[in-house]
């Protein structure tokens, strides 16, 4: 399947129907819009994510547009072409933004041609710039993520094929979307095409992105045809990037996965951290979710109200097990929700029973005491260790790591406890 992502367009305008009329017109052409009346919003709409080009108002209540724009070029945040909008600027005004990094400015009242034009020509040399920084915000801001977009940036700018891994729900595809730009291909391959018609996929994804998702899954033959097409990558000028959220390395000692393609992709590999290792990020990926469907209600016709700050709170220290898409799903249950979304709301459609837990804790702790040492000592390793594989859904290096023992060692103890492990999630080779 071939598509082109909508480009993502910031308008800033503190009046209404300047808003309205630009978005109704951007739509219209395919364009995904954002909305902010002030700067107050656009200063947050940008430190969650980039968008694809920004329309600036320069008048404006709180904070005119060429300091909002100056700020951005400070912060090192001005990596996106910025369309300067105005009915009284000044020509003065005008040079002056372009100078602090501005692509155009546009004087209001804007024509049609003109508009669609000047956003083309915007989108079609923020295209063609090098080098293009790959930004992640989408996954957060905090330092796993910066060290995994620089990793991403590092890669993606010399190898033509990638691979993600990670668990289930860690944002695979995310991180794949954000190799696209507004001029790119994006074909996302059905596992059949690759026996049928492997050259097919090369043509549609010429110059642009051949993503395959879950390589686990492969039939051997399937696999054999990703594999016909890796030689042939640079001459398609086509970036292929594959997923998977299960331990290849495993996968290919059993003989379900060709050594072969497994040895080719590893020489571009990405690690996803999961969610529980970039917690930091949880209230704002959560406060940008709620946004988004906020936002998504209104277009429907229907109100979303606010997360309340006792539900973002309890949202922001729950166990995510499966990660990005765990949270997300909940979320959009919550939205689906008549009602205020209370913290008891949330720990029901989490399945958690905070005051049942509490008392199984307090009962467990009793019963040390009433055991010989020996027996305490186990009982209470047996608890510990179950309690860590359960949340660390069996990833064996993790359990490891945070026990601080060996992996033959925590084998050996897990053994000797009657405590029954699965090496599903030991490692991702």
């Amino acid at each position: 399947m071939t598509t082109n992502q909508p480009c993502e367009i910031l308008i800033v305008d503190d009046e209404a129907g300047i808003r309205e009329l630009l978005s109704e017109i951007l739509i219209d052409e395919g364009y995904r819009v954002v909305l902010a009346e002030n700067a107050r919003e656009a200063r947050t709409f940008r430190q969650r994510q980039e968008p694809a080009l920004v329309l600036l108002d320069i008048w404006m209540p709180d904070t005119d547009g060429v300091t909002l724009l100056r700020e951005w070029a400070s912060a090192e945040l001005l990596t996106m072409p910025v369309i300067m909008m105005s009915g009284h600027a000044t020509i003065e005004t005008a040079i002056g933004a372009t100078r602090i990094g501005a692509f155009d400015f546009l004087e209001k009242p804007i024509g049609l041609q003109k508009l669609l034009s000047t956003i083309k020509r915007a989108l079609k040399a923020a295209a063609t710039k090098a080098p293009r920084h790959i930004s992640l915000a989408r996954l957060g801001t905090s330092e796993p993520i910066k060290v995994l977009e620089n990793t991403l940036n590092r890669l993606a700018s010399n190898r033509k094929s990638l691979l993600i891994l990670g668990e289930p729900g860690a944002g695979h595809e995310i991180v794949a979307l954000s190799l696209q730009n507004a001029q790119t291909s994006w074909v996302k391959v059905v596992p059949a095409r690759l026996t049928a018609a492997p050259l097919q996929l090369l043509e549609e994804a010429k110059e642009g992105i051949l993503y395959c998702p879950e390589i686990g899954r492969l039939s051997r033959l399937e696999q054999k045809g990703l594999l016909f097409l890796l030689p042939k990558l640079a001459q398609y000028e086509t970036l292929l990037v594959c997923t998977s959220s299960e331990a290849l390395g495993n996968l290919a000692a059993e003989n379900k996965f060709d050594p072969v393609l497994l040895s080719q992709l590893s020489a571009g590999v990405l690690m996803l951290p999961p969610l529980r290792d970039h917690r930091d990020d949880i209230p704002l990926l959560i406060e940008r979710l709620w946004e988004e469907m906020r936002e998504r209600h209104a277009a429907n016709g229907s109100l979303l109200s606010a997360l309340p700050p006792a539900a973002l709170t309890v949202l922001s220290e729950a166990y995510w097990p499966g990660n990005l898409d765990h949270l997300a799903n909940v979320l959009e249950n919550l939205a689906s929700v008549q009602g205020e979304v209370t913290p008891e709301l949330i720990r029901r459609v989490l399945g958690e029973n905070q005051h049942q837990q509490k008392e199984v804790s307090a009962e467990a702790t009793v019963r040390f005491f009433e055991m010989p040492l020996r027996e305490a000592r186990e009982a209470f390793e047996r608890v510990y260790f179950e309690r860590l594989l359960s949340h660390e859904q069996h990833n064996m290096s993790r359990v490891a790591e945070l026990a601080g023992l060996e992996r033959t060692h925590l084998y050996r103890k897990l053994k000797q406890l009657n405590i029954r492990f699965s090496r599903r999630g030991a490692d991702p080779f």
